[in-house]
């Protein structure tokens, strides 16, 4: 008989041990199944299904799956048992999941290991049971059995993960198996915890934002990476490189072909489980012109990610932004520190990202195009980008007014103008010139709005830029920029949209991004 235990199986407890080494020598008679029915028979195999194999480093699934592979191998040397591990892809809440569980194992086991309500009973406690259960299998409800509540797995995990001390807890070292206790420490795994299950930037399953679409995100940003080369390959110093929210690894990409830098050492660190692994998957692909290429899912917001005095370039992207955004200033100060302890002397962070206007709160004219969309009641409607795509540019700035923020307690500020001329094609509104770059520069992101609602890019202008990064430490090179993207220009603002001053005169337009060259 075999017995199926499924989980993700972050730690090992006592009681599983005592469970697995008394059925497997002893035997099931006197146990009762879920339904109190008696079970009987001896075990002579054990079988693991770590769920969520393919997930690490997030709250929902801090361990990788070999550290959990690692600790049930030992856990089977220990109790002198047959005990298997098989990995199980993450598949999400689906009806068939027990199926698809054994039909993973089946799959994985090359066939040899083929498990059926007849020659297999499963061990579970959570509400993964009723799914075996109603695929025919009769299930032990291992903690679930015990007369008085017991510490879960997860309990205790969630203990040592807040815990610097935990080693001498009495409470966790009554629980936790020796097998666990010795690998967290060794492997440093207990450290690990803390940081993630801490990590005050990303969700359950490793993403900043559960609103974003990965595959139209990546495709926006790699649009012109060509363009992202070229403003910053002239400022890298050889030696040892680190993009920090490499998003899928395309500048580390045009960098590693580079022959300046064939003798370069490489690093991606990249907080989003969804694009690290894409990341790894280019690595795998063999896309980089050199090995000496990692990658690491972390979050480089609340410490570092790099030895300090360690690298010589270090390299963000439209990073800088989304920290403001959803972690705060103090956030952003921290990375900024961060930055500079991690550089080596002379060493350099090129960042590059969107910048606000100077003088943000001048009062300005916004004139909108009402003639290049459709111009229907906004209130109430859902914000699918279909429909915001179908708007005239005045339409999606009466939808941003709504949106812009509002999650974060923000509220955009505007006005009707009326116009001198009579005009049914054009609207124009005022507002200070930070909101109106606010929605110029996210007017077309309408297959990310939710996401984007939450971002603000025009907090800091150039010049304020300047002194903070002077203010932290660094020496600000003339080298740096800001440009106005002449392409957003031609192919998102005119025709559809006008800066002006309060008399009407037309206003140049304000500098979208801010190339800085930061040396230590």
């Amino acid at each position: 008989m075999t017995l199926l235990v499924p989980g993700r199986h972050h730690i090992l407890t006592d009681f599983q041990s005592s469970y697995l080494f008394r059925f497997c020598n002893a035997g099931m008679d006197g146990e009762l199944d879920m339904e109190g029915r008696p079970l009987s028979g001896r075990i002579d195999r054990v079988v693991f299904a770590v769920t969520s194999a393919d997930h690490s480093l997030t709250r929902r699934n801090p361990l990788p799956f070999f550290a959990r592979a690692m600790a049930l191998h030992e856990l089977g040397s220990n109790l002198g048992i047959n005990l298997l591990v098989y990995g199980i892809p993450e598949a999400g809440e689906r009806p068939d999941f027990a199926e698809y569980t054994l039909k993973t194992i089946f799959h994985e086991s090359e066939g040899l290991v083929s498990l059926t309500p007849e020659d297999c009973i499963v061990a579970c406690a959570t509400t993964v049971a009723e799914l075996y259960r109603k695929a025919g299998f009769r299930v032990w409800g291992a903690e679930k059995t015990l007369s008085s509540p017991v510490l879960l797995p997860w309990d205790i995990l969630q203990k040592i993960a807040t815990d610097k001390n935990w080693s001498r807890d009495r409470d966790i070292a009554a629980k936790i198996h020796p097998v666990s206790h010795r690998l967290l420490a060794r492997y440093g795994f207990d450290r690990l915890l803390s940081r993630v299950m801490s990590d005050p930037l990303l969700g359950a399953d490793g993403d900043i934002t559960t609103t974003r679409d990965y595959g139209s995100y990546v495709r926006q940003m790699d649009q012109n990476i060509e363009q992202k080369w070229q403003d910053t390959e002239a400022f890298i110093k050889p030696g040892r490189i680190g993009d920090i929210g490499c998003a899928v690894g395309s500048w580390i990409a045009k960098a590693s072909h580079d022959p300046r830098f064939v003798n370069s050492d490489f690093y991606g660190i990249e907080i989003t489980m969804a694009l690290h692994d894409i990341c790894v998957q280019r690595r795998h692909n063999g896309e980089f012109g050199t090995p000496n290429v990692w990658f690491a899912q972390r979050n480089a917001v609340e410490g570092t990610v790099f030895k300090p005095g360690s690298m010589t370039t270090i390299h963000t992207s439209s990073l800088t932004h989304e920290i403001e955004s959803y972690a705060g200033r103090d956030a952003l100060l921290r990375f900024i520190d961060n930055r500079l302890g991690e550089l080596e002397e002379g060493g350099v962070w090129i960042n590059r990202d969107v910048v606000g206007p100077e003088n943000p709160e001048r009062q300005v004219l916004l004139e909108l195009s009402t003639a290049d969309g459709l111009n229907p009641v906004v209130d109430g409607q859902p914000r699918t980008s279909e429909w915001l795509a179908s708007l005239s540019t005045y339409s999606r700035f009466l939808v941003f007014a709504r949106d812009f923020r509002k999650a974060e307690g923000y509220t955009l500020t505007w006005e009707a103008v009326p116009q001198t001329e009579e005009s049914t094609a054009k609207r124009r509104v005022r507002l200070m010139l930070s909101d109106a770059m606010e929605f110029l520069s996210k007017k077309d992101y309408t297959d990310n709005w939710e996401s984007e609602m939450h971002e603000t890019f025009c907090f800091w202008s150039f010049s304020q830029w300047k002194q903070e990064l002077e203010n932290a430490g660094f020496t600000v090179s003339g080298k740096s920029m800001a440009i106005t993207n002449q392409w957003i220009v031609n192919n998102r603002w005119l025709g559809k949209a006008l800066l002006l001053d309060q008399g009407g005169s037309p206003l140049p337009w304000p500098p979208t991004n801010a190339i800085l060259i930061a040396e230590k």
